[in-house]
């Protein structure tokens, strides 16, 4: 008992002598504090009911591959990944920023643009609007089933690709395809931008003669979480790219859910009657004016009435 009253007093003089001086009370002080720890960086996230919100970023998980991919790799695609773009013609304002940007990201020639932007009227009595076209990486592409080397191809996460080491310059694919998003290249490609790069598919470059490209979904971006030039470059946010497997689409503004959107605004996809199943969504020019209708089926009667026994009624009723 007398040793620890001792030192409780020791103690006690020991720090009424350092504020008494006035010398170290403060060092003291910043010593028996905590070392502080670093800020938090916050990365956006979706959440299951799509909205948008921001979460530590060591909680956050990222998927990513090394990119570009090459060989087999590039041919098989990000697993669990289904690429989906979806463009909001009632946004459109025809800028053609999307198509400078593509061209400028992968250095095309001027006689080609991967995606087109074009006017469109439905009737001389109809408002024009603007249609931005770009490969459509449909599901049931025709492109892949008459290349007879297998150069063009379907991955896995939904991105039609060409290998312009297996092209053999056939042009199959082109007379297949029926949107016309293919190029030839007739001419010697200028690679200078691109000297000293290791071929993929996933980028077309360095580019060869003699061998067919597209717009190819930007895949070495959209594996590492970025959205591709023609998202970010648009003005207007009228083009979301995103996974259809997380049911989520970003037009580099706001994150949404697919489905939700793809519902409500009524989305279609173009030329879906040829059974090639597009990955390219069109919400109209023209925002919807009623709520989507619902999906749920509507209650059937347990006891239809028969014909015959439906005309006895009618007959007995009558007389």
């Amino acid at each position: 008992m007398n040793e620890t009253r001792r030192e409780f007093v020791g103690g006690a003089l020991i720090a009424c002598g350092a504020l008494g001086a006035g010398l170290g009370a403060s060092r003291l002080i910043r010593k028996l504090k905590k070392p502080e720890s670093p800020p938090t960086t916050l990365v956006a996230a979706l959440t299951a009911k799509g909205e948008l919100v921001r979460v530590p970023a060591e909680t956050a998980t990222v998927h990513a591959h090394p990119a570009p991919a090459v060989g087999e790799a590039a041919r098989q695609g990000v697993p669990g990944r289904k690429w989906v773009m979806v463009i909001d013609l009632a946004k459109c304002s025809g800028c053609a920023n999307c198509t400078i940007a593509c061209n400028k990201m992968h250095a095309t020639s001027p006689d080609r643009h991967w995606i087109r932007v074009f006017r469109m009227q439905d009737s001389a009595h109809t408002a024009p609007y603007w249609f931005p076209k770009p490969c459509f990486h449909c599901d049931n592409p025709p492109c892949t089933k008459v290349c007879p080397v297998g150069a063009t191809f379907k991955r896995q996460d939904g991105i039609v690709l060409i290998d312009n080491e297996r092209c053999i310059g056939c042009r199959f694919c082109m007379a297949a395809c029926p949107y016309s998003t293919r190029y030839f290249n007739w001419a010697r490609p200028d690679n200078t931008v691109h000297a000293g790069k290791t071929y993929s598919p996933e980028t077309g470059v360095p580019r060869r003669i003699g061998t067919v490209e597209k717009c190819d979904f930007c895949p070495e971006m959209a594996s590492q979480g970025i959205l591709p030039a023609c998202v970010t470059s648009c003005d207007m946010a009228a083009i979301y790219f995103g996974d259809e497997n997380e049911d989520a689409v970003s037009n580099s503004e706001e994150t949404v859910r697919l489905s939700r959107l793809l519902e409500q605004r009524a989305a279609y996809r173009y030329l879906a009657e040829l059974g090639t199943e597009p990955r390219v969504y069109y919400l109209p020019p023209k925002n919807r004016e009623f709520p989507a209708p619902s999906l749920a089926p509507k209650a059937k009667s347990s006891t239809p009435i028969a014909p015959d026994h439906a005309s006895h009624v009618h007959q007995k009723a009558t007389t």
